[in-house]
Order: C-alpha cells, then structure tokens, then sequence
C-alpha cells in the first residue's frame, strides 16, 4: 500500500499514512521534510530503519505495533518490554513520538480481544522504560452500530464490549478496593470501588423493570495472578483480601447501605485445561492443591 494523506480530525494537521517498506530511508526523509511547509506532519510508521531516519527532524510520529505480534504483546509482559527496547527507546532523545497504536483496524474482528491487553501490556513497558508515550488504537468506522444523528452514536453489538474495555479503564486502586482510592461521585453517592458501583448500576437497572425488591448475589468476582500485566499475584491478594474485608464489614453498597451482599470468589483452583493467560490464573490453589497466595477470611 502506497502513502494515504488523512485529514486528522482534531488538529486539522497533516498525517502520512504508509506501510510501504521500499521507500530508502534517506529518500523518505528528505520526501517528509519538504511536506512539513503544508504543516504538521505525523508519521504512523512500522519500520524502525524509517523512525531512524526522523531523528532529529520534529516530525511528529505515531509508531505502530504490526498486527501480527498483537497477540504475543497481549499475553507475555516481557514480549512488550522488549518491543519497547528495540522500536522505541533507542531513539525517544531524538524522535518525537506522539502515540503508539497496539493494532491497526482489527475492531471489529475474531482478534479484537487481544487489542486492550497489548495497549495494557505496552504502556507498562513505556513507563518501565521512562517513556510515558500513550497508547492507542486505530479502529474503523465498523465499530458504530448507529453513527447518524451524532447524539445517537453507539458502537455496534459486536464491538461494543471491546470498546468498553479501552474505554473503560479503571485506577487499579479503585478496583482493589485499595483505601487511598478517590472515587466517584454519583449525586449524592460517593464510590471508593468499582464493584459497588457495577453492583448499584444493576440494582439501578433493576429499579427501572420494576425489580426494586430483587436481592443481588455476586456469583462470582475475583483478579487474575498471571496472565498480563496487572495479573500478579500481589494484585490478586489485595483484591481477594480486600473484597473479603468489604463484604464482611456488612457495610452494603452506597445504594444498599447496611445491606449484606452475597458474594463468591472466582475461582477455587487454577484451571490449567483454560486457553492461555488470565483464563487459567484466577484460582486461590494451583490444581495440585497448594497455594496461590493466602486469603484472610473471617471465622464463621
């Protein structure tokens, strides 16, 4: 594919589109120059000769992970630590990067699900390495369902769940029930944890149906120890120790004041026969019943 001129839709700016590897280096350099008289240019770029060549030029790059390592960037921490050492940190003194994108149009797509733990994965790695450089994605305009009138837009059934996943990011304090959360503030509700809150939102959705009396029980809720980048097993312990205190306390949600919330941990045993990654490493045990970290639950 040959260079597409985009208009970017926020800075009006000029963006250079291209994956085209037989452009020399030089030649490309000497080529973005001469376009940087019509205004800022952007560079979304897969090849490290071609990032080289704009060292020290002011372009302003949006560096992009190649699909076909998405996956391997989605699963393994140490894979997007090495993409960052090799793509980025020789040369973030003299390259001005802007974003780097973890995917390119694979939302919607059998593949989408790996999209948010390579973005999870890379920006640790960017932040490891000092180079706190955000990361993005790069979806089509297939992600709506409905696009017209503007006010009506909505991502399709499709991608919906995937878009709410990058979008919705949540502080790692606030989902480990971590004291020195801020929270969030609902009228005059005040959340410190995001499982009160996704609780409230269905006692909410409920009181809509005319289920104002309906009980809630959580059958299952619980944190990975391995599998991406937040999947360790210090994060799994805070959570597990974290939510059994909360529950205990009888304190209720800020909706359900002093109303105890049935809850179950997810998961007894690892399940070793789960596909790889956060799938497998949800449980308290390993399956030959020795333990994954030590939860503190109360005397019955």
């Amino acid at each position: 594919m040959g260079p597409l001129l985009l208009i970017h839709p926020i800075t009006h700016d000029l963006l250079l589109h291209t994956y085209t590897r037989e452009v020399p280096d030089l030649f490309f350099l000497s080529f973005c120059s001469n376009l940087l008289t019509l205004g800022t240019m952007q560079y979304f770029c897969l090849g490290v000769g071609k990032v080289s060549a704009l060292g020290g030029s002011g372009i302003e790059v949006i560096l992009g992970v190649r699909n076909e390592n998405r996956e391997e960037l989605a699963s393994d921490a140490t894979a997007a630590a090495r993409w960052v050492n090799i793509n980025v940190s020789p040369y973030k003194s003299s390259v001005k990067f802007t974003c780097i994108s973890a995917a390119n149009e694979v939302i919607p797509g059998p593949l989408a699900g790996n999209v948010l733990g390579a973005m999870q994965n890379l920006d640790a790695a960017l932040n490891a390495a000092n180079s706190p450089i955000p990361v993005s994605t790069v979806v089509p305009m297939q992600v709506l369902g409905t696009s017209f009138p503007p006010s009506n837009g909505t991502f399709s059934d499709e991608t919906a769940a995937t878009m709410q996943g990058i979008a919705g990011n949540v502080p790692l304090d606030y989902a480990l029930f971590v004291g020195n959360a801020a929270g969030i503030n609902d009228g005059s509700l005040h959340y410190t944890n995001l499982l009160d809150a996704i609780v409230d939102s269905v006692y909410s959705a409920l009181e809509k149906v005319g289920g104002s009396t309906i009980d809630i029980v959580v059958s299952e809720t619980g944190w990975p120890s391995a599998g991406n980048t937040d999947a360790i097993v210090e994060n799994a312990k805070t959570y597990a120790n974290n939510l059994v205190s909360h529950v205990a306390s009888g304190q209720g949600t800020p909706k359900r004041p002093g109303k105890a919330l049935e809850t179950y941990i997810f998961a007894m045993f690892n399940e070793n026969l789960k596909p790889a990654r956060v799938e497998r490493n949800f449980g308290l045990y390993y399956p030959d019943m020795t333990e994954v970290y030590n939860v503190n639950f109360p005397a019955s």
